[in-house]
């Protein structure tokens, strides 16, 4: 607890001064923060890209954990080395290597372009679309691993009772199999949540300087500015609203698991 508590009590006493040499306490930095909608935008801005990666994950992974589940042995043991064998290189190799993919003559481009579906390369690189489809990759195996972790565990005798009571596929998905599985989905969307809003990395490299974040302006503030105060109030303010998001991610975890049942 002390040195979990003690970095972030220094955090809180910083951004309570209102000069760049630390001399003056006062509240003009956290005033000139709430006050300037420029950082609001950036804010909305961050949570909003980890809400559309986490979206996008879940769409690709819900159905691979689904998959899993329903495979042989084998089969599991190779799809577990798929998922976390990314996990095994830096974040920096792969963001690099998605560089390479969303350029003018990376592989979607090339095949776009090969499918007459636009006669130029498409802009990906710097924008929000191509930084979304980087982190999608980048974090699936957040979302894939607590997912297929919780539903490698299911009882089979309840999905064969509810196809032995008459239900059909798709309705013993979404009355048995994603009822018993909301634990490892709500885990997996507050890793892909929190790792995402905060990937420094991956939007400096793929969003460049066109799209700025949060984690972007603590960077600027704090060791390119040196204005550790305004850089102290934006770690807050990133830390207390990715909490909250993820408190709501839980507390509409628990509101569906008891709709669900019902």
């Amino acid at each position: 607890m002390v040195f979990f508590a003690a970095p972030l009590l220094m955090l809180a006493a910083t951004s309570m001064y209102e000069d760049d040499g630390l001399t003056r306490l006062g509240v003009a930095t956290w005033t000139k923060f709430l006050a300037d909608r420029f950082y609001w935008k950036v804010t909305l801005d961050t949570l909003k890209l980890g809400v559309m990666t986490v979206c996008a994950t879940l769409l690709i992974g819900y159905p691979l954990a689904v998959v899993y589940m329903q495979s042989n042995e084998r089969w599991r043991r190779l799809m577990l080395f798929i998922i976390i064998m990314p996990v095994l290189l830096s974040v920096v190799v792969r963001t690099f290597a998605w560089i390479v993919i969303l350029g003018n003559e990376g592989v979607i481009n090339q095949a776009v372009m090969a499918l007459g579906l636009s006669p130029t390369p498409l802009r990906l690189l710097q924008t929000e679309l191509g930084l979304i489809l980087s982190l999608t990759q980048i974090e699936m195996p957040m979302m894939l691993l607590p997912l297929i972790s919780v539903m490698a565990r299911m009882d089979r005798n309840l999905i064969d009772a509810s196809v032995a009571l008459g239900a059909s596929r798709w309705r013993t998905l979404f009355k048995v199999v994603l009822p018993l599985s909301i634990p490892g989905l709500v885990a997996g969307c507050t890793l892909v949540f929190a790792s995402s809003a905060t990937a420094f990395i991956s939007q400096s490299i793929i969003g460049g300087n066109r799209l700025v974040y949060l984690p972007l302006v603590i960077w600027q503030q704090s060791l390119v500015v040196y204005n550790w105060p305004l850089a102290a109030v934006a770690s807050i303010v990133l830390l207390a609203s990715v909490m909250l998001c993820v408190v709501v991610i839980a507390a509409l975890g628990r509101r569906g698991a008891r709709y669900l049942h019902v």
